[in-house]
């Protein structure tokens, strides 16, 4: 979005588990989102939540935050799904009913180039979370690189959008500069398969450290 210029990207947006301090699903730490927000040079707005979060208390947190940017003069906000109408019918309900215009940049796109074209920006990422009804457990913490994309099972979507898997990027041509990371314990928790990556030494940054 911001090489196109169609629109000014002023923040990014997230949930944000509040007893675990990590995002939700994707289980990266607060501390790795907030690098990554000041690598991409933008503010963090974070929408606390608690666990386990009612679908009725994420949406009045998530409703309470868009008024926020509402009055700060935001009217579109912009999301990441690829191909699942349910869900992007879900967001235009939404934002609709809080008078924000959805933007999906990336809609419709093919998730397989997609993935490649990624890799080949210089995007490097971490696998932090896998469902293991859909992908094997030793998925968990391997790099998202090209051997990833080889090895995935068919009918798994090469960018995760089923669910199949959620990455932490910490490099990649977003950035100013590579967030420094090294890879913690594997553990098995409600269901699903976490990785837990942890803040590494500033001058290891852009190689993910064992």
């Amino acid at each position: 979005m911001r090489r196109r210029g169609d629109f000014e990207v002023v923040a990014l947006l997230t949930t944000v588990n509040r007893e675990y301090e990590r995002v939700a699903m994707h289980a990266v730490r607060e501390t790795l989102l907030r690098r990554q927000a000041e690598s991409a040079g933008l503010p963090l707005v974070t929408v606390p939540i608690p666990y386990p979060c009612p679908n009725a208390v994420y949406e009045a947190a998530m409703a309470a935050a868009i008024e926020r940017a509402k009055a700060e003069g935001v009217r579109h906000i912009a999301f990441g799904d690829l191909f699942l109408e349910d869900i992007r019918r879900y967001r235009e309900e939404k934002m609709a009913a809080c008078g924000m215009t959805p933007v999906f940049p990336v809609w419709g796109l093919d998730t397989a180039a997609l993935a490649r074209e990624m890799i080949a920006s210089g995007v490097r990422a971490v696998i932090t979370c896998v469902d293991p009804k859909k992908l094997p457990r030793s998925f968990a913490g391997r790099e998202f690189n090209l051997e990833l994309l080889a090895a995935l099972p068919a009918g798994v979507d090469p960018c995760g959008e089923n669910g199949e898997f959620h990455s932490l990027v910490y490099a990649g041509p977003m950035f100013q500069q590579p967030i420094a990371v090294e890879m913690g314990q594997i553990v098995e928790r409600d269901g699903f398969v976490f990785a837990d990556v942890l803040p590494g030494r500033e001058e290891s940054a852009g190689a993910l450290q064992a």
